[in-house]
């Protein structure tokens, strides 16, 4: 006999962390960082066609402060890297960030010494989008993607534990330039 049978029919039960996650995915609200041709099709994610605004993404911030997901279009040098990172400490928690294109996520085409080898050295990355350059279509399906991780994210000390432990890996983690076999 539990709460569900003493309840009236018609009325909903949920978690306070699923009803969180919910109305979290629903809300997201991005930061403008295109730094190469993946922009264009991040701009034309967002314009009339493909229409970001059904899933709560209708204006792209220019301000950190009021983003909660950084989309990496592009390829980062050196020079950009600090510059990324410092707009990603000035991001509102609880943060995400979606590396799009081959060049964001692993440094592309460009193997030199002016273009990092993958964004995930400097910030900690939640999806990886793969393209050169990925479609609209492709970047509509990783935002969802996207919506199902953050419904599942913990809430409190559980989700600050996870996002350190995260952003220490992927900081720690081996650089591409120095992988050796089939990976490089």
């Amino acid at each position: 006999m539990g709460l569900e049978e003493k309840l009236p029919s018609g009325f909903l039960l949920t978690t306070v962390q699923s009803l969180a996650g919910y109305f979290r995915k629903g809300s997201l609200w991005p930061a403008t960082f295109g730094l190469a041709c993946c922009a264009i099709e991040m701009m034309a994610t967002g314009a009339g066609r493909y229409d970001l605004a059904r899933f709560g993404m209708e204006v792209f911030r220019a301000s950190p402060r009021q983003a909660d997901l950084m989309i990496v279009a592009g390829r980062v040098s050196q020079k950009m890297a600090p510059v990324l990172r410092q707009i990603y400490d000035q991001m509102a928690n609880p943060k995400w960030v979606l590396s799009m294109g081959v060049c964001a996520s692993s440094g592309g085409m460009f193997n030199n010494y002016a273009i990092v080898q993958g964004v995930d050295h400097i910030v900690p990355v939640d999806i990886y989008l793969p393209g050169c350059p990925p479609r609209p279509e492709m970047l509509i399906h990783a935002i969802l993607k996207l919506h199902e991780k953050i419904q599942h994210t913990p809430l409190g000390v559980n989700r600050e534990a996870a996002a350190r432990e995260a952003e220490q890996a992927a900081l720690t983690a081996t650089p591409m330039t120095e992988m050796t076999g089939l990976s490089r």
